[in-house]
């Protein structure tokens, strides 16, 4: 855009209210003011501007359905077309707005509906990056609302100030992809003097991969907008056709893509659609297998590595060649190395920070870049240090240290929003990398840019048993004696009980002992990237082998499912012996995959009266059906299958005790 341009918003404003009369209004054509729309919805999350069964879509009919899962009160009140249909283009809301996936089809969706600027009070980190790489205006000015409201055009100059001069930059170019084709032919790796000031190793990775352009500083500060290099970057069936579409439209064939030896490509949000709910009721499983074939010839074009799904039929007739599995946890088991960097189409690539690398989730649109010039965009973040101090007490698992830390007030409030989150401290050293990739995991349910644990001993058994794999720690490969940090915050964890959150945010967080009343539960759910690992499966037999060993089932009216998060995953627990267990209680095993995690499999609810307890990552509106989720810990979830009711494993064992 040329200097002095403006946005005309000629539209009407879209107030998200927390009133469904509100909302009702609203669409029925009346326009509000801010007084009369009343309290804004905090926390809207990606699920509710774009549910997981519309993802199909990516091009002018994803427009169709912006906001279709947005809930006021009890309400679901934005049917299709009701954003375009209404003339809106303004879309304004309260705090931590854009919780939740990576996904760009959000903002993308609000673009075709005919939003050109978004106001908030605070922005998701990922959401925000992605509605800048598609030239869609964000502002925390509630002081713009007057004045658009009186047909006033906005400056641009006005609405990227106050952002990094590479977001800026991104703003007025009109998109990333316009951008990289004016500003990006010249990117070379940049020579950062490591050793000048104590650094985090966060920002010591950062620096190993910085590359340099002409808009962006080579040794960027907390705040500047930057380019690395990735040592992997992956993506999954709901991305790569959208970045497919992108990449073509921008620059034609044939497409030359920048070292395809480090790009991996998974199918793993797609084994069950054809037993899911959502994509059921919408007549979207011919969609969805379209998309993924989609992927398998992107994939072959361009000679990739690629990890495909593996259903029920293929399991059965597996010779154990078939690795699958959830794409995050795969980097994990297969790819990630201490001292990496790693990008995602995914909001929980953070996982392999469990390993002493970096590693964050981007969108669609960073990643098409990212494809062809090597380069992936990221505002450098501040550091936040968590030292979990003490011992954690029997019976608590990494799964209930952060349902605490999302309970905290600070961080509920977004003090974590775009942080890196540095996990440290007793606790942390004593951790298998399986529980400590469950802390870096939700990362992003804390609003974190990434979370990272520096290599160990530990580290390096994991890497030996899991993958055979042998390296030497660099002496480098932690933070200096005074790194600077934003802040620290310490937790005593030995005072911790097991956690339950209530349903609608994974930081309504509650000591399960706390809970007055113990709340019926329909589906018990154990897997996703976050409770799918090994040991979280040793978690859920030692519930299920004690309860089968007393002749207990699956209490009558529930069904308890385990999902797989890999196939080594599985191969464990057959190795293992579990399977028996897990069948006599009454559990249904699933194959490795995304599924009720991403309302994308069987798990999910189908009645808005159903009640989950779920060991998932996160439990927005509609996230895994129309019913209420309850998370929980891998054992807290296998108790509450058979008592059907929340219960932790020591509760069932002493209700057990009492009966007999």
């Amino acid at each position: 855009m040329p200097d002095g341009a403006t946005l005309a918003l000629p539209g009407r404003l879209l107030f998200l209210s927390a009133s469904a009369q509100a909302m009702a209004r609203q669409l029925a054509g009346e326009p509000l003011t801010p007084a009369q729309a009343g309290t804004l919805r905090d926390d809207v999350s990606t699920d509710e501007i774009t549910p997981v069964h519309i993802l199909s879509h990516y091009d002018d009919r994803l427009g169709r359905f912006a906001y279709t899962g947005f809930k006021a009160g009890d309400t679901v009140p934005l049917g299709p077309e009701a954003v375009r249909g209404g003339g809106f283009c303004v879309t304004v809301a309260g705090k931590r707005y854009g919780k939740g996936s990576s996904r760009e089809h959000s903002p993308f969706a609000e673009k075709l509906a005919g939003i050109r600027l978004v106001i908030a009070e605070s922005f998701e980190r990922i959401y925000r990056q992605n509605a800048d790489n598609i030239g869609l205006f964000t502002s925390t000015d509630f002081g713009l609302i007057p004045r658009i409201l009186a047909g006033e055009a906005i400056a641009v100059d006005e609405l990227v100030e106050g952002r990094d001069a590479l977001a800026a930059a991104i703003l007025r170019a009109g998109g990333l992809l316009r951008f990289g084709q004016r500003h990006m032919r010249d990117v070379r790796p940049a020579a950062v003097a490591e050793g000048d000031r104590p650094r985090t190793l966060f920002e010591k990775i950062v620096a190993r991969h910085a590359l340099a352009t002409a808009l962006t500083p080579a040794d960027p500060a907390p705040g500047d907008g930057a380019f690395v290099r990735a040592d992997l970057r992956f993506i999954h069936e709901y991305y790569t056709g959208m970045a497919a579409h992108m990449l073509q439209a921008t620059f034609g064939k044939p497409l030359a893509l920048h070292d395809p030896r480090s790009i991996v490509v998974f199918e793993d949000h797609t084994n069950y659609v054809t037993e899911s709910p959502a994509h059921l009721r919408g007549g979207l499983v011919d969609k969805v297998l379209a998309m993924c074939r989609a992927q398998r010839a992107f994939a072959a074009e361009h000679g990739l590595r690629e990890h495909r799904t593996l259903t029920e039929a293929e399991a059965a007739r597996d010779d154990g060649r078939h690795v699958a599995g959830i794409s995050h946890a795969m980097v994990a088991e297969h790819y990630a190395l201490p001292g990496q960097l790693i990008a995602g189409t995914d909001s929980h690539t953070p996982h392999s920070g469990a390993l002493g690398c970096v590693a964050f989730g981007v969108g669609t649109t960073d990643m098409a870049n990212a494809f062809v010039t090597g380069a992936v965009r990221l505002t450098l973040p501040p550091s936040l240090l968590v030292r979990l101090e003490g011992q954690l007490p029997a019976g608590v698992t990494a799964k209930d240290v952060v349902l605490h830390l999302l309970a905290l007030p600070a961080l509920r409030a977004g003090a974590g929003v775009g942080k890196v989150f540095e996990f440290a401290g007793p606790v942390v050293e004593a951790l298998s990398t399986d529980e400590r990739a469950t802390l870096t995991n939700m990362t992003a349910e804390l609003g974190g840019f990434t979370g990272i644990v520096a290599p160990d001993a530990e580290t390096l058994r994991f890497l030996k048993e899991r993958r055979g794999v042998d390296i030497e720690l660099e002496p480098w490969m932690r933070s200096d004696p005074g790194a600077a940090y934003a802040e620290v915050l310490s937790v005593d964890c030995s005072r911790l009980t097991p956690m339950v959150a209530r349903p609608g945010d994974p930081g309504n967080g509650v000591a399960l002992g706390d809970l007055q009343e113990r709340v019926r539960v329909d589906i018990a759910y154990g897997g996703s990237c976050t409770a799918g690992k090994r040991e979280d499966f040793d978690h859920y037999h030692a519930v299920l082998a004690w309860a089968a060993a007393r002749g207990l089932r699956v209490a009558p009216g529930v069904q308890l499912f385990l999902q797989f998060g890999t196939t080594a995953v599985r191969d464990h627990c057959i190795a293992q012996g579990y399977l028996q267990a897990f069948e006599q209680v009454g559990a249904r095993i699933l194959q490795p995959s995304c599924g009720a995690c991403g309302n994308c499999g069987p798990g999910s609810t189908t009645e808005a009266s159903q009640v989950t307890v779920s060991a998932i990552n996160r439990n927005f509106p509609g996230r895994g059906g129309p019913g209420q989720v309850w998370l929980a810990s891998p054992p807290t979830v296998a108790a509450s299958a058979i008592a059907g009711r929340l219960l932790s494993f020591e509760e069932l064992q002493a209700q057990a005790g009492s009966v007999g």
